[in-house]
């Protein structure tokens, strides 16, 4: 398995950005797909993004198409969400997440540790 930290979590307005980031260890890192997922308060984890070992394909939730973008860096073994325009129920734990296939259908086994996400309105 590989290991994933979470960064970049923090509070924000509505209509502001945050950019996450996620570092894996290991030399693997370009062998998996990786995606982001959210869990909100009382409600179950949900999927929000997901790219390709590569990063030429990419799959995001409906409720975040057009405002959050994911990408990785294999060299550096880093993943990244880029959020603008977050919205109040946009916030939740995002936690990274390594080995789910794409289209997405499940989570894959490795998960960080989650950073927490809070938009105010």
């Amino acid at each position: 398995q590989v290991q994933l930290v979470e960064s970049g979590g923090g509070l924000v307005q509505a209509g502001g950005s945050l950019r996450l980031s996620c570092a894996a260890s290991g030399r693997t890192f370009n062998m998996y797909n990786m995606g982001w997922f959210r869990r909100a308060p009382g409600k179950e984890r949900e999927f929000v993004a997901a790219i390709s070992r590569t990063g030429a394909i990419t799959s995001y939730a409906d409720s975040v198409k057009g405002r959050f973008t994911i990408s990785r860096d294999n060299a550096k073994n880093t993943v990244y969400l880029q959020m603008n325009n977050l919205k109040p129920e946009d916030t939740a734990v995002y936690y990274c997440n390594a080995g789910l296939p794409l289209p997405p259908g499940r989570s894959g086994d490795s998960w960080g540790q989650g950073t927490q996400v809070t938009v105010s309105s």
